[in-house]
Formats: C-alpha cells, sequence, structure tokens
C-alpha cells in the first residue's frame, strides 16, 4: 500500500512548562551578548562516545550536539519521532554538508503499541520537465561533475516534508517546539573539528564560486579551524520561520521562491571559469511534492523480521535479496576468510539484480515481492563456489521466472553514487524505534547554498543514470517528470519472533550503505559481534565491479592474501560508511552504538545510563 502524504499541519497541544526546562538544558552556558556586535557563547559540546547503555531510550547519531538533543527530548518525554526529528534537524546544522532542509530521506518506524512497521519515502523528485535526456547534451552525456555543482542536478528537497508527516502520523509535540533546539545550536554555534574543517577544505573551491556559500562556510575567506566556533544564524532564521508558519514556506512561501530563484539562476563569482548549469525547478514542482507512505521490505532471516524500504530505495530489496542468499549457509561456522567471500558474492550477485530491475516504482514495474522471495534467492545463490569467484559485471536473473544458477540478458556495470549521508537511530521508553537516513547526496550537495537561508541545496538528481549504461538494456534509474532517483539508502529495523525489536541501524556512504547494512547485521546476528564491534569491523564493498573495495585493516590483513587466491581483485578505500544503530538487550536496557573512528566518531546516548 503507497499513501502519498500532502503537507497537512499536525494539530498538537501549545508549547509546555516542560520543554522550557528542555531549553534550559540544552542552553546551559549559553551566555547571551552584553552587547553587539559580541555572538552568544555556544553550547557547550558533550563527550562524544561510540557506545552507551542504560533504559529509558537512546539516540546514535554520527554528532554529539545532535544526539544529546535528541536524548534531551526522550527525557522530556517526547518519542521516537519527536527525538528523530529534532536529532535530524540539529544535524542540518552541525552536519551541513552531508544532510538538511535542501536534501531528503527515508524514515523507517516501528510503532510498539501495534507492533508494526511503517516508511515514509520522503526522497527528492525531479522537476515536472524533466525527460530521460536531462544530464545530455548533443545526446551525449555531461560530465559528471558538471551535473554535481549545478542547479540541474537539485531535486524537490523532501525532508521537511517527511517530518512534518512523521510528526503528523506519530509524533507527540509541534514541529516548532523540536525546531528550537537546533535553531538555538544554528545561532549560538558549536565547536569545529577536523572532520568539518577537512570536508570543508574538499569543497572550498566549490564554495568559492558561490558567494553565498564562500559568506557562511568560508567565513573570513579562511577555513574554519578546529576548535573555532561555527555559527549559521541564516539558518537560526529559516528553522524559526518554518516554526512559525509550518513546512508550507518550504513549498509554498518565501523559502521556496528563494530555493527556486536559486536553482534557476545560480549565483556565480566574477571571474569563475567553472560551468555551472541551471535547473529548471518550479515553484509549482515545489507546491505539489509529496511524501509516500510505503509497505516496508520484509525479509525472515535466522528466525528474525528484517524491515527495510522498499523502492524508490533499492536498500530494502538488496539488502533483503543477499540475506535470503546468504540464509542457507552457517555463516556463524565459517572462517573470515570464507565469510567474506560468501558475504562479497552475495553482494555481487544482488548489485547485478539492483542495476536492471530497481526504480522508481511510479515509473517501473519493480518486482519487490519476487526480489525477495527465498526461491529467487536460491537460484542466484547456486552461482556461488567455494573454489572461484563471479566475474563482473555479472548478467541480472529473472525474478518473476527463475532459473538455477541462471543469468538473463546483457551484464551492465553499477553507476556511481555520492557518499555523503548521514543516519541516525532512535529508541524510547516505550519501544518505538526510528531508523532515519537523509541526505543531500554528495558532500557538500550541490556545493550552493540559498542566500540568506544557510542550507545547501542537494545534487540528487545525480543518483539517476546520466544515459543507459548499455542501449540495449533496460536502465529503471533514467530521470524523469517527478521521478525519484534509485537510493541505496537502507534504514533497518530488526524484529524477533514476538514482533519485537531487537535491532536498528542504517549508515551513510551512497551504494556502499547497502554493503554496509549487511556486514553489521551478518556481523550481529551471524558471527555474534556486539553491535559497538560490528560497526567498528573492517568492511568490504562489492558492487558488481572488477574489484572489491577494502578498508585498509583488510587491505593490510592476511585476510586478502586468502581472498586473492581464490580469484578476488580488491581496490582500497580509506573509509566505507558511517553506522549508527540502536539494539535491545533481553533484559531491557538499550544499547546504541556509532563509528569509534570513521568519520572522526560517532555519538550514542541513552536517557538513563546502566549503574546511575
Amino acid at each position: 500500500m503507497e499513501v502519498r502524504m500532502g503537507r497537512r499541519v499536525a494539530r498538537h497541544a501549545p508549547l509546555t512548562v516542560v520543554f522550557t526546562a528542555l531549553l534550559a538544558v540544552l542552553t546551559a552556558g549559553a551566555a547571551a551578548p552584553p552587547t553587539p556586535p559580541r555572538a552568544p557563547d555556544p553550547v557547550a559540546a558533550p563527550v562524544k562516545e561510540p557506545v552507551a547503555t542504560g533504559y529509558g531510550g537512546a539516540v546514535a547519531s554520527v554528532d554529539a550536539d545532535a544526539s544529546a538533543v535528541g536524548i534531551e527530548v526522550l527525557r522530556r518525554g517526547g518519542n521516537a519521532v519527536d527525538a528523530a526529528v529534532a536529532t535530524a534537524a540539529a544535524l542540518g546544522v552541525t552536519e551541513p554538508y552531508s544532510a538538511g532542509i535542501g536534501g531528503g530521506g527515508y524514515f523507517v518506524y516501528y510503532d510498539a503499541g501495534k507492533r508494526r512497521v511503517h516508511t515514509i519515502d520522503g526522497r527528492e523528485t525531479a522537476p515536472r520537465s524533466a525527460g530521460a535526456a536531462l544530464f545530455q547534451e548533443n545526446g551525449k552525456p555531461i560530465p559528471f561533475a558538471e551535473g554535481v555543482t549545478s542547479g540541474l542536478g537539485v531535486g524537490t528537497p523532501g525532508t521537511p516534508a517527511t517530518w512534518e508527516a512523521a510528526l503528523a502520523a506519530w509524533g507527540s509535540r509541534p514541529l516548532a517546539q523540536l525546531l528550537k533546539p537546533a535553531e538555538r545550536l544554528a545561532r549560538n554555534g558549536f565547536t569545529v573539528d577536523e572532520t568539518f574543517r577537512s570536508q570543508t577544505r574538499a569543497n572550498e573551491a566549490r564554495f568559492r564560486d558561490f558567494p553565498a556559500s564562500a559568506e557562511l562556510f568560508l567565513p573570513g575567506g579562511r577555513l574554519p579551524e578546529p576548535g573555532s566556533v561555527f555559527r549559521n544564524p541564516d539558518l537560526a532564521r529559516t528553522y524559526a520561520e518554518i516554526g512559525r508558519k509550518g513546512t508550507r514556506v518550504m513549498y509554498r512561501g518565501g523559502v521556496a521562491r528563494d530555493i527556486v530563484g536559486t536553482v534557476r539562476a545560480p549565483e556565480v563569482r566574477e571571474g569563475a571559469t567553472r560551468v555551472v548549469r541551471p535547473g529548471d525547478l518550479t515553484l509549482r514542482d515545489l507546491a505539489t511534492y509529496e511524501t509516500v507512505r510505503r509497505q516496508p521490505t520484509r525479509v525472515a532471516y535466522r528466525g528474525l523480521d528484517v524491515y527495510g524500504m522498499a523502492p524508490s530505495s533499492s536498500g530494502g530489496t538488496s539488502v533483503g535479496e543477499a540475506l535470503n542468499i546468504l540464509e542457507r549457509t552457517d555463516l556463524a561456522g565459517l572462517s573470515e576468510a570464507k565469510y567474506l567471500h560468501r558475504f562479497i558474492e552475495a553482494s555481487r550477485i544482488t548489485f547485478a539484480d539492483r542495476g536492471r530491475w530497481v526504480g522508481d516504482p511510479a515509473f517501473e514495474d519493480v518486482p519487490v515481492r519476487e526480489l525477495l522471495s527465498q526461491r529467487y534467492a536460491d537460484s542466484r545463490a547456486c552461482l556461488i563456489r567455494d573454489d572461484s569467484v563471479l566475474t563482473s559485471p555479472l548478467p541480472p536473473g529473472d525474478p518473476r521466472s527463475p532459473r538455477p544458477c541462471g543469468s538473463e540478458g546483457r551484464a551492465v556495470p553499477t553507476t556511481y553514487e555520492g557518499e555523503s549521508t548521514t543516519h541516525l537511530t532512535v529508541a524510547d521508553r516505550w519501544g518505538n524505534v526510528v531508523a532515519y537516513t537523509l541526505t543531500i547526496e554528495s558532500t557538500g550537495g550541490s556545493g550552493i547554498t540559498v542566500p540568506g537561508r544557510g542550507f545547501l541545496l542537494n545534487n540528487e538528481l545525480t543518483d539517476f543514470s546520466f544515459a543507459p549504461a548499455d542501449p540495449a538494456v533496460h536502465d529503471p534509474n533514467l530521470p524523469g517528470p517527478g521521478k525519484r532517483p534509485r537510493s541505496s539508502m537502507s534504514p533497518t529495523i530488526v524484529l524477533d519472533d514476538r514482533s519485537r525489536p531487537v535491532l536498528a541501524l542504517g549508515s551513510p556512504g551512497g551504494a556502499t550503505i547497502i554493503t554496509t547494512v549487511l556486514q553489521t547485521l551478518n556481523g550481529v546476528v551471524d558471527r555474534g559481534l556486539p553491535l559497538a564491534d560490528a560497526i567498528a569491523a573492517p568492511r568490504a564493498s562489492q558492487r558488481n565491479q572488477t574489484t572489491t573495495e577494502l578498508e585498509p585493516e583488510l587491505w593490510n590483513s592476511p585476510l586478502r592474501a586468502e581472498l586473492e587466491a581464490l580469484g578476488h581483485a580488491f581496490r582500497q578505500n580509506p573509509e566505507i560508511g558511517a553506522a549508527t544503530g540502536v539494539q535491545r538487550l533481553p533484559d531491557g536496557r538499550w544499547v546504541a552504538a556509532a563509528e569509534k573512528a570513521r568519520r572522526g566518531g560517532g555519538s550514542a546516548m541513552v536517557v538513563r545510563p546502566a549503574g546511575r
């Protein structure tokens, strides 16, 4: 079932004394300026820890300020949906190159009262004028980088509408209240770390070509220094306006007009040599945007039910198919090398099928049920041999008419997908759980900041195929009017045989999201690792390509030689994914877990730590 959600405003109780207390807690130490122009002191940054165990609920994200915002919402009586929205809004401040109101994402929610999983597709959409040749000139694809840094790659943002839809369906606090901590964080500032500086440095040339981006992210014309305070008063004002007027300002009001004006005529500095193409986004595109309530994907695995995000994301179908392929193998009894061999081959097969069959279901007939059938998985699993390696690109199978060990049609390579995204995972005292992945696509998105608004626009439309990899093979991911580009985002919730949550997780990382989530699930469910260790474990990623990516710890390990002896070929990737998750222990405690090192480490918190 799909339910399209407009931007109707939820009716909630007015602001309460309780939230006044919340703001006091969140802003402790934030002294107001005695006289201009001195800005207020930033909120003291909480300590960043990758794992926490306790009661009353949990939050895991990449950022300590954002996780602390979510924890305070839970502590003051908000539920998991409230905390997820507040955390996401804070990440729009502290992780502006990965996510924000200029982007979109997928929201997966477990309702403890009804013991059901729900999802919201808040993916960006192409303009109504978009055709299959959106990224082509004279019959040939434009350079990928020119699609990224342009108005052409900007889709209608879905994040604000996702927040409103989630709160209207399952929240207990009004959006205005939940935006206040992020608004204050944007106004008072946060402490710059090395990751923020390095991401700014990677975008410096692009940012300098757009005056609004340079003014915001290169204050005084320089890279922000670690330990300095970064403030975004424009975003604070934008959040305040959304709080007063609702998300309609993003789709029909002043913010919408500013977005459209920026996309259609990006302001580029005088003398810049960069080719910056305008886009064709219109006010009608924004005004008619809708989120979609979709049935989640579901597969049974080792006595558990694994729920994920259905197309337009390929995350749920791909993770589910790979788990089904691995279901017949006792992964717990394999050596590390033999497990990695099976994992790599299952991933290769899954990506071959993903490329052929998965796209926006409003435009493509996606065989979701067949892709997730055990019968189909078994027909593909028999391709895997213990003493040899499959060759990529591997042809897809036909899920509607599976043949044992058979492939159908011609092989096509996997197209590139940007890797800058963020994921947050939340659980509350009642057992409700949210796994929410949101993005602006590439690190820094399009590189284009909406002047006076404080946020970057996405380049999400570059997730479309610029052209078919093979003109003789149908590509389900070509652009189209109002179409959602295929995504790899894989927010996942795992339930036990009584439909109670045991695990929820997700990750950023473009197409590596799928393999990151799959490998982490294998780590916990099959390999018996604690969640924090499964997240920290060194990663591999095979996406139907001639070589498999390895993180340095695996690259420098004897395991590489063992796998190369079978025929595997590798290339090194310094960092794959940046997962977060929560796990419910049998005694009722929550474990929140995040990265120990990737992206500078993540932040896991619980409402009431065990032992206190």
